[in-house]
């Protein structure tokens, strides 16, 4: 039978709202909460399995979400709106939280491929953007400080928009070691980059670091680099956001592989 919650007071309730609000819960509990359609959608696509997946009372009728839970084959806990309203972290939420074990990376390989490797990111929608990026240019290895933000935290989830999924993100990583075991090129972006984007070659098995929004790149990791790139800005903008530059360099590697067929993309 569907079980159904209407007491804010309920201890089943309040554990949701703890794993939601706390990041401390999270990790201890090693689980995470996918808030909408989208985010759970992307994850059953992928073949994710949820631990459980709560819905609002009037969002249990709504087609998208009835086609979800149609796909998960699951029962669901249904809270009265108001509640589910207070467990939801976005301001105008779809009706579905997906309550999943959160995805372990394997152990570091041995010889990472193409690759997105980030310092010290602080800024959840910044994470979740580069994911966005790194999944949609194919690249498939994402490698996270010891120092960023957490992968999984829901403001991440919700900027990434299911990029997670479509990635191995392996987290707490000591990118100075990874940078000097690399077998490819490092480069780095850096706004005083001796080497315009455009002029370096991208294809292959390519790394591409990034450093903290403020800060930039360590200058410990920037000279451990085979070489620093800069992107090219004819207007009075000082710099891009690390994002937005993420993406330029990503997409720019996209379209230097397109116009080289004959290269193994793997392996360069």
């Amino acid at each position: 039978m569907t079980k159904k919650i209407t007491s804010p007071d309920n201890p089943h309730f309040r554990a949701l709202v703890k794993l939601q609000h706390s990041s401390r819960e999270r990790r201890k509990a090693g689980r995470s909460l996918l808030d909408g359609v989208h985010l759970v959608g992307a994850f059953l696509q992928h073949g994710g399995a949820p631990r459980e997946i709560v819905v609002s009372e009037s969002g249990s009728s709504e087609p998208e979400i009835a086609s979800l839970l149609a796909r998960s084959a699951m029962e669901p806990l249904v809270l009265a709106d108001g509640l589910f309203r207070e467990l939801s972290s976005v301001t105008t939420p779809t009706g579905i939280i997906a309550v999943v074990e959160t995805p372990r990376a394997p152990a570091l390989p041995a010889d990472p491929g193409p690759c997105v490797m980030l310092e010290d990111l602080q800024d959840p929608g910044n994470l979740g953007s580069i994911l966005r990026s790194t999944a949609a240019a194919g690249v498939q290895e994402v490698y996270l400080s010891r120092a960023c933000v957490h992968a999984w935290s829901p403001r991440v989830l919700r900027a990434g928009m299911g990029a997670h999924f479509a990635l191995r993100i392996y987290e707490s990583v000591d990118l100075e070691a990874l940078v000097r075991a690399y077998s490819g090129k490092v480069l780095a972006a850096a706004r005083d980059g001796a080497v315009p984007l455009y002029a370096s070659d991208l294809r292959g098995r390519v790394a591409l670091l990034f450093g903290n929004e403020g800060a930039g790149l360590s200058r410990t990791l920037a000279g451990l680099a085979h070489e620093r790139v800069r992107i090219p800005m004819p207007g009075p903008a000082e710099s891009l956001n690390v994002a937005a530059a993420a993406a330029v360099c990503l997409f720019e590697r996209v379209r230097q592989v397109a116009h080289a067929p004959g290269v193994d993309d793997e392996k360069g």
